[in-house]
């Protein structure tokens, strides 16, 4: 079978990063197909060539020796591409396997998924820049923070670490390492954690998957200004570098 992994840009996209980290992590062989986002808005309908819904990720599977005319099978929602490795690779450890621990992954898994509006919206992906928050932080994302560092810790706590379901790396640490850079991102996010949620986002940025992604975030020469204007609020926050520069 071939799997082939529609993403965008690195420094941008926190929907493509989470089943391109699993994979990489767990070694489930891929292509990588990137399209490049077209400046001026999030909206990308050229994408409907390979999604049906415009959007990233999204998952081809083919048979290496169907016939050419054939169409791959299409999995286009991070969480259903999730659910698909974990059937096809039941020993690559997607989720973990004991019940518990299991569950709670994917329990935790499904609530980034829906969850943490704010921190989306208030905490917009950019691997490449440094930012103040400042006097930016509202309830809302306070909130956010707040439940993040709880489940966190939760996980850690209960199945023992170095990773929130346990001993090995599964989809619940793919689904939360976007926020792992956002915290390394946005200063003044990180602070607001205890000492365990910022230690374990310390041991997920040196993972190899993660350094091989901030790396080649850092090459991009795709610069999406809708997107970096929200980084700041339209001038409320300071941009204090965008490592893109140098």
């Amino acid at each position: 079978m071939t799997y082939r992994l529609f993403i965008t840009n690195k420094n941008y996209s926190s929907w493509s990063l989470r089943p391109w980290l699993l994979m990489r992590q767990l070694d489930v062989p891929f292509v990588e197909e990137m399209r490049e986002i077209v400046p001026g808005s999030y909206s990308q309908p050229q994408w409907k060539e390979f999604s049906p819904v415009a959007h990233v990720p999204c998952l081809h599977v083919s048979n290496d020796v169907q016939e050419t005319e054939q169409k791959p099978v299409v999995l286009w929602e991070s969480i259903a591409i999730v659910e698909f490795l974990n059937e096809t690779f039941p020993d690559k450890g997607v989720y973990p396997k004991g019940l518990a621990a299991r569950s709670w992954a994917r329990s935790a898994v499904a609530e980034m998924h829906a969850g943490f509006s704010t921190l989306r919206d208030e905490m917009g992906m950019s691997v490449t820049a440094r930012v103040e928050l400042g006097d930016t932080v509202t309830p809302g994302l306070v909130a956010d923070l707040k439940r993040l560092d709880e489940l966190w810790t939760e996980g850690l706590g209960k199945f023992g670490g170095p990773f929130l379901a346990g001993d090995k790396f599964t989809a619940a640490d793919a689904f939360f390492a976007p926020v792992v850079f956002r915290l390394q991102t946005y200063l003044g996010a990180r602070e607001r954690l205890g000492e365990e949620a910022r230690a374990y986002a310390d041991r997920i940025l040196k993972l190899e998957g993660m350094r091989q992604w901030e790396s080649e975030a850092l090459k991009e020469t795709g610069w999406e200004p809708v997107h970096d204007d929200e980084l700041v609020m339209g001038g409320k926050r300071r941009l204090v570098e965008d490592l893109r520069k140098k």
